[in-house]
């Protein structure tokens, strides 16, 4: 019609598309891993029993000079997973004694953590929160935005797994370097110390009795060191210095034009 050449046409509402929605893949994955997870967890802690320090004597010395390996694979699996090294590092000092107990205690315990790391990047932080339960919060609390101090801290704090500190550490962004390093650090007095009582079980005698001594020592001396050190970074980060030097010289008055 006349007049109606320019008119522009009527634009069409978008219909609702009635197909079903896309499903959120990752999310489901990421469940039925946590799902998993918990499971094999439940499972580990309640089935799973380590023979006793004899048997696994018997075993690793059976193994003849594979037996260094069995110890290390062996502990690397009780490392990652929930179940406590105590036992693992004790033997270690009754088997190999002190100076090798520790050498492959470290391996396999440094391994391990690092294990259940990389377990936590690919599950994600949301997930492993969950599967922290009730130590999820002193985790993330201590963690987020931590590094080192942190990590060593959490570590050489009494009465907590290493699993949740290893899983916390890879869903919280701690950096791999980080954690390998101050898992080495703060590792190695807890693991010399529970060693020696393993090599004081075997051959107890005034050399290994002060050995012992010394590492309990020890593991408290750098416990304490490290809290302090701690807590001093993080109080630095929380409340920077409101004190700051100027050396550049006073400005001198602006001359009036």
């Amino acid at each position: 019609m006349p007049g109606h050449e320019d008119a522009s046409p009527l634009e069409r509402s978008p219909r609702p598309r009635l197909g079903r929605e896309r499903l959120d893949w990752p999310t489901i994955l990421r469940n039925i891993a946590l799902a998993l997870a918990l499971l094999a967890g439940v499972w580990a802690v309640f089935n799973v029993r380590l023979p006793s320090v004899d048997v696994l004597q018997n075993d690793i010395a059976a193994a003849g000079f594979w037996g260094f390996a069995v110890f290390i694979l062996i502990y690397m699996g009780v490392a990652a997973t929930p179940i406590p090294v105590t036992i693992m590092a004790t033997a270690g000092g009754l088997i190999f004694g002190v100076g090798f107990g520790t050498l492959l205690s470290m391996i396999g315990v440094v391994a391990g953590c690092w294990i259940g790391y990389w377990i936590a990047r690919a599950l994600g932080r949301d997930t492993v929160l969950r599967l922290l339960g009730s130590h999820a919060e002193t985790i993330e609390s201590k963690l987020t935005g931590g590094g080192f101090y942190a990590v060593c801290a959490l570590r050489l704090l009494p009465g907590l797994p290493y699993w949740p500190v290893n899983y916390g550490s890879g869903a919280l962004g701690i950096d791999n370097r980080t954690f390998l390093f101050a898992t080495a650090v703060s590792s190695l007095p807890g693991q010399l110390s529970l060693v020696a009582v393993g090599a004081f079980i075997g051959d107890p005698g005034v050399l290994t009795g002060t050995v012992v001594g010394i590492s309990w020592a020890l593991v408290i001396v750098l416990t304490l060191i490290t809290l302090k050190r701690w807590r001093s970074a993080s109080h630095a980060e929380d409340h920077p210095s409101d004190h700051t030097t100027d050396d550049r010289p006073d400005a001198s008055p602006a001359q009036e034009s």
